[in-house]
C-alpha cells in the first residue's frame, strides 16, 4: 500500500505546481536568511579568534554557509521543474533528472537537520575552547612589546568592557598571574623585590585587576588593587561587600552570548528543514502524480500521487535486501577473479615421450 497517496486531476496538478514553484522561491530566500546567519556568526567569532584555543568553532559557521548555498541552488532547481511541469513537452526532459534529484533532496534535508542539531549541541566545545583561549590570551596580556601580542591587551581590555566581564571564571584569576609588565615594575622597591622573591616562578603577583573588570555604575571608586585588603580601604570587606568590579568570568559571558545566537539559529535552521522537508514531499506528488498519467493525450485525465510506492516497512525491507544482494553480488565478483586468478597461475603439464 503506498504512503499519502492522493489522487489528482488536472486543476490540483496545477495548483500543486504553482504552489510549489512558489514554495521553492520562499525557499531561495531562506537560503539567502541561513547564508546569512552563517557569514554573521562566522565574523562574530572571527572578532574573538584571539581568545579561542582552535578553530572548531567555525565548524557552525562554516556549515550554515554551505548549507545556505546548497539551498538557493538546490530550490531554484526545483523552482524551474515545476514550472516547467505545467508544460508536459517541457516536463519530458526532467523526468529522468527527477528520482535522482529528490535522493540528493533527501541528503540535503538530513544535512539540514544535522546543522541544526550542532547549533543546540555546540555548547560543550565552546566552553572549553573558551577556557583555554582566555586562558591564554590572560597570560599574554602584559607582552605589550612583543610582536605578534601586542594587541592582547587592548582585545582582552575592550572584551572586558564589551560584555562586563572579568578574567576567566572571574575576578580573583588576575591575581594567579603576572599581568602588569616588567617595563613598569621599579626593581629597586622592596616590596617589588619581596613579591618576586616569594614566587616560586619569580611573577609579580598582585592582588589586583586591570581597569577594565570596573564597574563604571558603583558608586564608589573603583577598588582595581589591594582587593582582598580589608584595610587598605575605608569601610571594606571584600568578602561580604558588593565589589565594584565585574563579577562574572569572560567565559561565562561569552558562551552564553555565543550558545544564545546558536540555538536561536537552530531554531530557524529547524523552521527551514520543516519547510524544505515540505517541499520535497510536494514535489515527489507533483512527480508521481504525473507519472502515473495513463492517457498523455488526455491531460484532463486523473491520476494518483504517492510519497512511497509501498508502505514505509516494506520500503525498509526492500531496501535491506537491496544492499545484501549488492553484498552478494561484489563477494560472487570477488569469488570469481580470484578463480580466474588461480587458473591463470597453473602451467600447463608438459608429457614426454622416450
Amino acid at each position: 500500500m503506498a504512503l499519502l497517496k492522493v489522487k489528482f486531476n488536472q486543476k490540483k496538478r496545477v495548483k500543486l505546481a504553482q504552489g510549489l514553484w512558489l514554495m521553492n522561491w520562499f525557499s531561495v530566500f531562506a537560503g539567502i536568511l541561513v547564508f546569512s546567519m552563517g557569514l554573521f556568526l562566522k565574523i562574530e567569532l572571527r572578532k574573538r579568534s584571539e581568545v579561542m584555543d582552535n578553530s572548531e568553532s567555525h565548524f557552525v559557521p562554516n556549515s550554515l554557509i554551505l548549507m545556505g548555498i546548497l539551498s538557493c541552488a538546490f530550490n531554484g532547481f526545483a523552482g524551474k521543474i515545476c514550472y516547467d511541469s505545467l508544460d508536459p513537452a517541457k516536463f519530458a526532459k526532467w523526468k529522468p533528472l527527477l528520482k535522482p534529484y529528490l535522493a540528493l533532496c533527501c541528503v540535503f534535508n538530513i544535512l539540514i537537520f544535522f546543522v541544526a542539531l550542532i547549533c543546540f549541541l555546540m555548547r560543550g566545545s565552546l566552553d572549553s575552547t573558551l577556557a583555554q583561549g582566555l586562558k591564554n590570551g590572560m597570560k599574554f596580556y602584559r607582552d605589550t612589546d612583543t610582536p605578534g601580542r601586542c594587541f592582547m591587551k587592548k582585545t582582552i581590555d575592550m572584551l572586558q568592557i564589551e560584555f562586563k566581564c572579568c578574567g576567566n571564571n572571574g575576578y580573583k584569576d588576575w591575581f594567579e598571574i603576572q599581568w602588569i609588565s616588567n617595563r613598569y615594575l621599579d626593581f629597586s622597591s622592596k616590596e617589588v623585590k619581596d613579591r618576586i622573591k616569594s614566587n616560586v616562578d619569580g611573577r609579580y603577583l598582585v592582588d589586583g585587576v586591570p581597569f577594565s573588570c570596573c564597574n563604571p555604575s558603583s558608586p564608589r571608586p573603583c577598588i582595581q588593587y589591594q582587593v582582598t585588603n580589608n584595610s587598605a580601604h575605608y569601610s571594606y570587606d571584600y568578602q561580604t561587600e558588593e565589589l565594584n568590579l565585574w563579577r562574572r568570568g569572560c567565559r561565562e559571558a561569552l558562551l552564553n552570548y555565543y550558545s544564545g545566537m546558536m540555538s536561536s539559529m537552530g531554531a530557524v535552521i529547524l523552521l527551514v528543514w520543516l519547510f524544505e522537508m515540505s517541499v520535497m514531499v510536494g514535489l515527489r506528488l507533483l512527480h508521481t502524480s504525473l507519472e502515473s498519467i495513463t492517457n498523455p493525450e488526455d491531460p484532463e485525465c486523473e491520476s494518483e500521487g504517492w510519497v512511497l510506492e509501498n508502505s514505509l516497512k516494506d520500503t525498509f525491507k526492500s531496501a535491506l535486501e537491496n544492499l545484501k544482494k549488492l553484498g552478494k553480488f561484489n563477494q560472487v565478483q570477488a569469488g570469481a577473479e580470484g578463480a580466474e586468478g588461480e587458473e591463470g597461475g597453473k602451467t600447463p603439464a608438459i608429457t614426454t615421450v622416450s
